[in-house]
């Protein structure tokens, strides 16, 4: 593959790079994981464990701010350098499991969070930290939204150009800009929801 401004086309290593694997949209095989953990997490909020729902939104809240954070002010600078086969490299490999990962820590932490929340008594207006909480959920709330609605189906696009014998390095180059813009967002967002939540165990 050769490059000619964003554009890729094909040069002299054309055949090898139609030869290429094709990408993997989701990955077949992080499925049964996937499975487990939601199946999981229905059992938690099912028996209403507490051990269990702690686990479950401490897990999935930690990955989750720990990948908007590393993705935003680490691995975005990062790729931003990198030459466009290195991008459609590194994103063929990358994107197809933050397909099903972010999905699943989205779901992990507001069903857990959620469940917590009621058994804990911190849904009612005269809970103390109401207004913190109320809060939180604006927060989490905007930064689901921007997971599942701008997050996804950017990585989604970037998978199904990546498919074509000759993906267009500028439309992965804008889209992944989406991504990494709004992964960036969502990490400082995490911050303030890191805030919340300290101040809610600590009162």
């Amino acid at each position: 593959m050769a490059v000619a401004g964003h554009e890729v086309v094909a040069g002299p290593a054309g055949p090898a790079a139609g030869a290429r694997p094709r990408v993997q949209i989701v990955p077949v095989r992080l499925l049964p994981f996937v499975a487990a953990v939601l199946l999981g997490l229905v059992v938690a909020i099912g028996t209403n464990s507490l051990w269990a729902l702690d686990f479950y939104h401490v897990a999935g809240g930690g990955l989750w701010t720990g990948i908007d954070l590393f993705f935003g002010f680490v691995l975005g600078p990062i790729i931003g350098r990198m030459s466009v086969p290195a991008r459609i490299e590194l994103t063929s490999r990358l994107m197809p499991k933050m397909l099903l990962i972010v999905p699943t820590l989205v779901t992990m932490t507001l069903a857990s969070g959620f469940q917590l929340a009621r058994y804990n008594g911190m849904l009612d207006s005269a809970y103390p930290n109401h207004g913190w909480l109320v809060a939180s959920y604006i927060v989490v709330g905007v930064m689901a939204v921007i997971a599942i609605g701008l997050l996804e189906p950017a990585n989604v696009a970037v998978l199904f150009e990546l498919r074509k014998p000759e993906p267009d390095g500028a439309v992965i180059e804008k889209l992944m800009k989406r991504f990494l813009y709004t992964a960036g967002i969502t990490g400082v967002m995490q911050v303030a929801t890191l805030i919340i939540m300290t101040k809610l165990a600590s009162g």
